[in-house]
């Protein structure tokens, strides 16, 4: 392992006290257990003891194998919140240099409070200038610079479900700001964790790994898919596609571009909502479409100057797996 890095998640949840490898250099791993990377030799007992000083320090961290014969270190991938979702560890002779390692950043989904957040390690990933970066975004903000796999659906139904404990691994490509196009591998686990006012929260928390080049990598996804072709078919003027979340009435993704003078995202200087006359309305539109129902009525969403914009809203139920649904909605301007 001299040549490479371990990347290891400590997402923590039910199940889970070992941690787990997702990247062996830039190979992405599937949460195999970091006793079968190492093979359970003699230099596990002091991995395991790295790991969980860097976790407990959320500071890098160089020690020296019980034997003396190696030096290990570890580095912490610390996402906005302050937890370590994971930890870079490498071993190496006593004299040897570590390695360069690939970009990874952590990020959380709060899939009670539909916020999300990334570390300034993740901002670094997608190349955003410092003056751009934020703490914490509206979840739809996250597909904006992704292109997805044929794997999408999954992912989508582990948000909808917000079961603790739920996984995902996939190889998405990421468009960062200075317009470069990367395989970026992520792994994340639903946990449920106790929020500021007492609450439960089920929190997603993940690691986004950079692999490589999107044209060089091909577990990336370079071009549509056959499903992303037919709704690119489908766009038309003055239509916006999205994908919403029944259950809690939230936005998860634009299909194309998203709809102008909505408020939709965490800095719009008015927060993203539906008029308060229009939920219980909504809430009855949900539950029909659930129940198999194609329906279509007008609301009015939160304008970004901060008024009221009536939308008209078309909406088909979509199955995101074999248990989990969620709505297509399509959305045109209304009079009014």
């Amino acid at each position: 392992m001299a040549d490479r890095w371990l990347l290891i998640e400590t997402f923590g949840g039910p199940g889970r006290e070992e941690p787990t490898v997702i990247g062996i250099g830039s190979t992405p791993k599937r949460m195999v257990p970091l006793s079968s990377v190492l093979a359970r030799g003699r230099y596990l007992p002091d991995t395991l003891a790295l790991v969980a000083r860097v976790v407990a320090t959320k500071e890098p961290l160089r020690i020296t194998s019980s034997d003396g014969a190696r030096q290990l270190v570890g580095v912490p991938l610390v996402a906005f919140t302050g937890r370590v979702h994971g930890v870079y560890a490498w071993i190496g002779g006593p004299d040897e240099l570590p390695p360069s390692r690939d970009p990874a950043g952590a990020w959380h989904f709060n899939l009670t409070t539909g916020r999300i957040g990334g570390s300034d390690d993740l901002l670094d990933l997608y190349g955003v200038p410092p003056e751009l970066r934020r703490t914490e975004r509206a979840m739809a903000e996250a597909f904006t610079r992704l292109t997805t796999n044929a794997d999408e659906a999954a992912g989508l139904a582990v948000i909808v479900k917000a079961q603790p404990g739920a996984e995902h691994q996939a190889t998405w490509s990421v468009r960062r700001d200075d317009g470069q196009i990367r395989a970026a591998h992520f792994a994340c686990r639903a946990v449920a964790e106790t929020g500021p006012d007492g609450g439960v929260e089920v929190v997603l928390r993940g690691i986004t790994h950079d692999i490589g080049p999107a044209e060089t990598t091909p577990s990336a996804p370079t071009r549509m898919v056959l499903a992303q072709q037919v709704l690119a078919a489908q766009q038309e003027p003055g239509k916006y596609r999205a994908i919403v979340n029944l259950r809690t009435l939230r936005l998860l993704r634009w299909l194309d571009d998203p709809m102008p003078d909505i408020a939709w995202t965490n800095d719009a200087p008015h927060p993203p909502g539906l008029h308060p006359a229009d939920l219980s309305r909504a809430r009855d539109l949900s539950r029909a479409l659930a129940e198999g129902e194609r329906v279509s009525d007008v609301v009015r969403l939160r304008s970004a100057a901060g008024g009221w914009v009536p939308v008209r809203i078309e909406a088909n139920l979509m199955l995101l797996d074999e248990h989990t649904t969620a709505a297509y909605v399509v959305l045109t301007r209304a009079a009014g």
